[in-house]
């Protein structure tokens, strides 16, 4: 591992002048001394540099280049000078008297305090590189390496060489750390882990032979490849007995982490202005009024369908009864992710055409399969390039069929049927996260940009939906209103379930119980969320309350500038403040 010293420039920041910001806004009435906004961008710009000398990894997901051929050793040493290199920089921010500070570099200020506070919560309170085995895979950097479409290959490969040599001392360290490990992290953490063969291929050796590496470098290449996949090898081999010996004792630790640490993870991860308890009953109440939403459509639509029979009694059931008659209009198994290549046009036409936000053409999105290291948490997500490297592929991956029986790929297609097929892409790809991340890559502000709020960001992505088809999209077809409806039914449960699991010990009966029946979810789709619950705290809730802010910001401008409020101006505004939290943006924008 690289070791870095903390920069007496960081410390000195307070006293250094620099050019003025492009960040000053003109929205706080708050007296600003020029020397002290000087001094936060140059605290900030430090600050940015010396992070991502303690994060290398972080840094290569940014883009930025600098630190890609090195993997932190994830031990107590490395975690303990973490420790140190946060409380410094706590210390130094804490310096700044937040109210002399423009509108814009308050919001800056809270997003390094939310970051380093969380990062010393992750280290000392919520633990869970001891128990979480997942958290250790060498893939993701390989990957991002190889795929980096600006560098030739010799320069990849040459990287890739330096990177090959931390993995046995890294894989290492992450056996020395795991202690009581949750029996679903180990089995993840097993999977994702024989996906890294997909990544470290044997393929690579003869890209190796063929390259400009020296004869040396190739023999070096070759020797620390084959150290790299028997440690990789070895750390499935512990998880595996590790499993075994889980699950013959029935020793494993809860993947449930209890009410405190929740409220406080949401705290840190949603920076929203409600706790996770109230968010909890907003959604339980939300969920009622959407369910009559759909019992109105479903009173619409039931002669349609079913002419020569009587309606069910139940609500409930009719609503069920006729998802199920719809939901199986959908592509074949074989055309699922070739048809979400063909679904990006007509939404970036309909997007123009209704003038609802500047698409920028050249920020490529890339359609492809799941890379198998990522493999087995969500059916579609997007991986895109951060600020330093905004030019680079934005992926949409989507996770194929091909490995499932034919009983669970037909649930999956009738849960991402014709209808909500097209509502997914507008979440994943236009307008929604590749739209808002293309974006957040040209804020003037990179704080906003590199420490995203995942409430913000998979908010943003559920309010395109409803808003796309408020503006039209598919010509008000009350099926996809009704699908719609149901779709939004899943984002409001998403919050209900993990509270519920996490907090009140929902069973898997109950949470399966509330997806399919008060959610009208196909089974797999259910036991799919089901396991992603247990695999994650806290990150399923932030679809929700993040777009609960959103659209109730937009109605409030809506209802503030009258008939000068336009649809595109406040898009374009929004996405012009990066990924911070909703409730900064609001107070930016007011």
């Amino acid at each position: 591992m690289k070791k870095t010293t903390l920069s007496l420039a960081l410390f000195a920041a307070l006293g250094l002048t620099a050019c003025n910001s492009d960040n000053q806004s003109t929205h706080t009435s708050v007296p600003v001394s020029a020397s002290v906004n000087q001094s936060f961008e140059t605290f900030s710009n430090a600050f940015i540099s010396q992070y991502w000398a303690h994060y290398p990894e972080a840094s290569s997901y940014a883009g930025y280049g600098k630190y890609d051929d090195i993997i932190t050793i994830p031990n107590t040493q490395t975690r303990t000078k973490n420790n140190a290199f946060v409380t410094a920089q706590l210390a130094t921010l804490h310096k700044f008297d937040v109210n002399t500070l423009t509108a814009n570099q308050k919001t800056d200020y809270y997003l390094i305090e939310n970051r380093l506070k969380l990062s010393l919560w992750h280290n000392n309170t919520f633990k869970s590189w001891q128990w979480n085995p997942s958290n250790y895979n060498v893939s993701g950097g390989f990957a991002l390496l190889l795929n980096n479409r600006f560098k030739s290959t010799d320069e990849k490969l040459a990287l890739v060489l330096n990177r090959l040599k931390f993995v046995p001392e890294y894989y290492q360290a992450a056996q020395n750390n795991i202690e009581n490990p949750t029996l679903e992290f180990t089995q993840l953490a097993i999977q994702q882990n024989k996906g890294a063969f997909s990544v470290l291929k044997d393929d690579l050796l003869e890209t190796v032979s063929n390259s400009q590496l020296s004869p040396e470098e190739k023999a070096l290449f070759k020797s620390r490849f084959a150290d790299a996949k028997t440690a990789i090898h070895g750390y499935v081999d512990f998880l595996t007995q590790l499993e075994k010996e889980l699950s013959d004792n029935n020793s494993a630790r809860s993947f449930r982490i209890g009410e405190a640490l929740y409220e406080q993870k949401f705290a840190f991860d949603i920076q929203s202005g409600y706790t996770a308890k109230q968010m909890y009953h907003k959604a339980l109440a939300d969920k009622e009024r959407v369910t009559g939403e759909m019992v109105k459509l479903t009173n619409q639509l039931w002669p349609k369908y079913f002419p020569n029979t009587e309606k069910p009694s139940n609500s409930r059931d009719a609503i069920s009864q006729l998802i199920k008659h719809l939901s199986v209009k959908h592509v074949a198994k074989e055309e699922f992710v070739d048809e979400i290549s063909k679904q990006i046009p007509a939404l970036e036409a309909f997007v123009k055409e209704k003038d609802l936000i500047t698409l920028d053409a050249d920020k490529p999105l890339v359609v492809r399969k799941t890379p198998e290291y990522m493999r087995g948490y969500a059916m579609a997500s997007i991986s895109s390039p951060g600020p330093y490297e905004s030019k680079g592929n934005t992926f949409y991956n989507v996770e194929p069929m091909s490995d499932m029986d034919d009983a669970t790929a037909s649930s999956f297609l009738r849960e991402y049927n014709h209808w909500i097929l097209q509502i997914l892409n507008i979440h994943e790809a236009i307008p929604g996260h590749y739209t808002q991340l293309v974006y957040a890559n040209k804020s003037p502000s990179l704080i906003k940009s590199l420490f995203s709020n995942g409430a913000m960001v998979e908010g943003w992505a559920v309010y395109t939906e409803r808003m796309m088809l408020e503006e039209g999209y598919g010509d008000f077809e009350p099926e996809m209103w009704l699908m719609y409806y149901k779709w939004n039914l899943r984002v409001i449960c998403n919050t209900i379930l993990d509270y519920a699991i996490h907090v009140e010990g929902l069973s898997k009966e109950g949470g399966l119980d509330l997806l399919m029946n008060g959610a009208f979810q196909e089974k797999a789709e259910a036991q799919g969320k089901w396991r992603r619950a247990t695999l994650s705290q806290v990150q399923l809730t932030s679809y929700y309350s993040g777009y609960r802010e959103i659209y109730d910001l937009r109605e409030a401008q809506k209802e503030r500038l009258g008939s000068d409020f336009d649809l595109k101006a406040f898009h374009e505004e929004f996405l012009s403040f990066g990924s911070a939290p909703v409730k900064y943006i609001n107070e930016l924008m007011n």
